[in-house]
């Protein structure tokens, strides 16, 4: 490696005690297409010396094949790894990379620009401290820019740089920069962001990135690194309330039964009542088990076992809490979702939700409003696309601990998976609940009885020589296809179809929607035609 402390050469058990000391912060880099993300992480790995010698020479190597920088040296093919990456000159995936200086180490998130990325922006913010977002100096505040600004500040981050890149572009224009400064500000005011620095930058000279530069005489602040490493993290953890879900019951022998898992928030002590959620049953804490021995206090972020003075119920995806401060437990909630897949999310369609250490099933029941993250608009929907983000109710199959994001995001936050893929394909951050809601006794509608099973309500007229058990093996087909119909007479198809259902008469019927002839071999057939008239 091209540089590190002294104390590598001689002690280096004593200097990886220190470093293991060493306060993390985690963030990340954002911003529209091209605006020096990737280069701006090499440069601050670079000008770290963090970069080992033999790994500098590929990258000098690589820079004259796939470098935009001309003569000089690439500093983005550090972060750009995939070889589509380098080819277009973008950043794809979520690349994460780690350095340390004298006072902290560092997680960094390089996330894509691109829109149709910015499901991965969101990942890469969900754990993150700050974030970097670049605007290019010569095209200022951006849709994207705005874009992730609201997400970062969704997703609870409260520190953010707002990096104004290749200034050099425009001889470190002082007007320029506090025009961006004011735009960038104005936005910002709709946003929950507590603390915005402005600093000035070339992410490719390395202009106030790790050093000042004398081309910005007129810019009092810090550099980019003083702030990341001055920057105070430590206040935004949630110390108050005591939250630890639980992820593994521990029985070794008959001695022994320890609950495991993170705290989410707060602290805990031996001898504090605890309460087990949604049991509500309770104990008190015997003691607090780790690898490195008993603790006398547990803090937010610890990996511990908790043992317990009774023996009580509790369970994988439980949540231990104390006694008088105790999180909201139900099966309705509001909460802000960001939309991660191709396939809109509608409302009534069931999905798998995992919190925490539990899950269960539920579905949408409502649309509030979608957000139009460049405005803060809200407007009327029916189903949530690709990218967008909406607040909508859910209605949960069981009830489960939760509170809101703001407060605990470890118990805020939840993610929606597709039950027949297992794919991740959304992200929630819980607002409050929703069991006050009006309108939560409504009747169920046509509407949402068809969208939950996927299916457009009709009346289905069956012509055959035995019409009777070609109904009922169409009534079987389509209930192994997760569709709900009924077998109905002439008189009876309208009702059903009023209540959502696909309504299947053997023989001819007045108003049907469709009028199929066929016989038990042609099942297929007849799914092919209901899926073409879009019944299916």
């Amino acid at each position: 490696m091209s540089h590190q402390s002294d104390l590598i050469a001689s002690d280096i058990l004593e200097y990886l005690k220190q470093h293991e000391n060493k306060e993390l912060l985690r963030f990340l880099t954002c911003g529209n297409v091209d605006d020096g993300k990737s280069t701006l992480i090499g440069r601050l790995l670079h000008d770290s010396k963090m970069i080992y010698e033999d790994q500098l020479a590929a990258i000098e190597k690589d820079s004259a094949k796939s470098g935009t920088t001309g003569e000089k040296i690439d500093l983005a093919l550090l972060v750009d790894g995939l070889q589509a990456e380098r080819e277009q000159g973008i950043t794809i995936d979520v690349a994460y990379r780690y350095f340390s200086t004298a006072k902290r180490k560092f997680i960094i998130a390089d996330t894509p620009g691109h829109e149709q990325y910015t499901r991965n922006m969101a990942t890469g913010a969900s754990t993150c401290d700050l974030a970097i977002i670049l605007i290019d100096a010569r095209y200022g505040v951006q849709t994207q820019t705005k874009r992730h600004s609201f997400i970062a500040s969704l997703l609870g981050i409260k520190h953010v740089v707002v990096a104004v890149n290749k200034m050099d572009l425009l001889d470190f224009d002082e007007e320029t920069f506090n025009r961006i400064q004011a735009d960038y500000l104005e936005f910002s005011k709709k946003l929950h962001l507590d603390n915005i620095y402005f600093v000035p930058m070339s992410a490719l000279e390395g202009d106030n990135v790790v050093e000042k530069s004398a081309r910005s005489s007129w810019y009092q602040g810090q550099t980019l690194m003083e702030i990341l490493e001055t920057v105070e993290v430590a206040k935004d953890k949630n110390l108050d309330n005591f939250r630890l879900p639980v992820q593994y019951v521990n029985r070794p022998n008959l001695d022994f039964r320890g609950f495991c898992g993170t705290v989410a928030a707060g602290t805990i002590k031996p001898g504090e009542t605890i309460m087990a959620l949604p049991s509500q049953k309770t104990s008190k804490v015997e003691s607090i088990v780790t690898y490195d021995g008993n603790l006398e206090e547990a803090f937010v972020g610890q990996a511990i076992t908790l043992t317990l003075e009774d023996e009580i119920d509790i369970s994988r995806g439980d949540v231990i809490v104390k006694v008088d401060d105790r999180p909201e437990v139900g099966n309705r909630l509001n909460a802000n979702i960001v939309w991660m897949t191709e396939n809109p999310m509608v409302p009534g369609k069931p999905y798998d939700l995992k919190f925490a250490s539990s899950a269960t099933t539920g579905t949408v029941s409502q649309i509030h409003h979608l957000i139009d993250v460049n405005t803060l608009e809200q407007s009327a929907a029916d189903q949530v696309e690709l990218n967008e983000i909406a607040l909508v109710e859910v209605a949960l199959d069981k009830s489960v601990p939760f509170d809101t994001y703001s407060k605990i995001p470890g118990t805020g936050a939840f993610i929606i998976i597709d039950r027949l893929t297992n794919v991740t394909i959304g992200a929630g951050m819980i607002v409050g609940s929703a069991s006050a809601s009006a309108g939560n006794a409504a009747p169920v509608s046509a509407v949402e009885k068809a969208r939950r099973f996927n299916q457009k309500p009709a009346i289905v007229a069956v012509n055959a020589e035995d019409p009777v058990s070609v109904v009922n093996a169409l009534d079987r087909r389509l209930y192994e296809m997760g569709r709900v119909a009924g077998i109905a007479t002439a008189d009876t198809a309208q009702i059903l179809k009023d209540n959502g259902l696909v309504a299947l008469v053997a023989g001819g019927a007045d108003g049907a929607d469709i009028s199929l002839a066929a016989d038990q071999e042609s099942l297929d057939n007849l799914i092919a035609d209901l899926q073409e008239q879009g019944i299916i």
